[in-house]
């Protein structure tokens, strides 16, 4: 897929080849909400020229790594991630060693605490979703496999940054403001600081509507690691998330989260 854009850096292994590397942000682009875009929203976001990116989409949907656009629904116009994309993703999560046991956690963990319940690991400032389990009576996704939010809005993210250094969140975190998710997403580095300092001395993480209005998060890392790179969470509405049931919460997680974190050192799993 190379172009006359390569540069002879990138040719000698010395820098990102370009067309590639324009390739993968297009991917990215619509692995994000409204995961449907045209060629012009397609433009705005990435800025780059038309005729390369007419050139990329052409070859990525012939690859069936992209949908091209519908002629009629909700998708009309506009590109869409294609089957290659989700064969390659579904890829990471077979070959993860420690996904069967966290998958036993999870469910564990949902039916005890009978909330929506997640695993997801930290990749660079934000967390990945791995798998989740619905309550029996969510009435809508919280997450997906494979959703990116950022760390310091989600209590997965919390539980995992309160064990970095000053320096290491120096260099994972957005400098100045924070971008919004909601209003009550933390604003910025001194008030994550505060948060993790609370973290720390609980051993759990908890956010109240920073990602998804109306939800309560409590989040407690595996302990496998060094540092630690995943987490378990549940999700509950608000208007249950009293005092009491967040330290319920929290309890269960911690429990099945220190026996996952004992599975998963046994069986060699780093």
């Amino acid at each position: 897929m190379a172009t006359q854009e390569d540069t002879p850096e990138a040719e000698t292994g010395r820098g990102p080849v370009k067309s590639a590397e324009r390739t993968v942000h297009i991917l990215q682009a619509l692995a994000q909400p409204p995961y449907v875009l045209t060629v012009a929203q397609l433009q705005e976001r990435t800025g780059y020229p038309r005729s390369s990116l007419h050139a990329l989409l052409r070859t990525l949907v012939d690859l069936h790594w992209i949908e091209p656009p519908a002629t009629s629904g909700p998708g009309a116009g506009g590109y869409g991630i294609g089957s290659r994309a989700l064969l390659t993703g579904t890829a990471y999560l077979d070959r993860d060693p420690a996904l069967p046991l966290a998958l036993a956690a999870v469910e564990a963990v949902r039916d005890e605490t009978r909330c929506t319940t997640h695993v997801a690991r930290l990749d660079g400032p934000n967390v990945v979703y791995l798998a989740t389990r619905e309550a029996a009576d969510a009435h809508r996704a919280h997450s997906r496999v494979g959703r990116y939010l950022p760390a310091y809005a989600t209590s997965l993210g919390k539980a995992l940054l309160a064990e970095r250094t000053a320096a290491e969140l120096d260099a994972l975190l957005p400098a100045g403001p924070f971008p919004q998710l909601t209003p009550d997403t933390v604003a910025d580095r001194a008030a994550l600081d505060a948060e993790l300092h609370d973290v720390r001395t609980r051993g759990w993480a908890v956010e109240r509507g920073q990602n998804l209005p109306g939800t309560v998060c409590v989040g407690v890392r595996v302990e496998y690691r060094i540092p630690a790179t995943d987490a378990l969470s549940c999700s509950l509405p608000a208007a249950l998330a009293t005092d009491e049931e967040v330290e319920r919460v929290a309890g269960v997680l911690t429990r099945h989260a220190a026996r996952l974190a004992r599975e998963l050192r046994a069986a060699g799993i780093r």
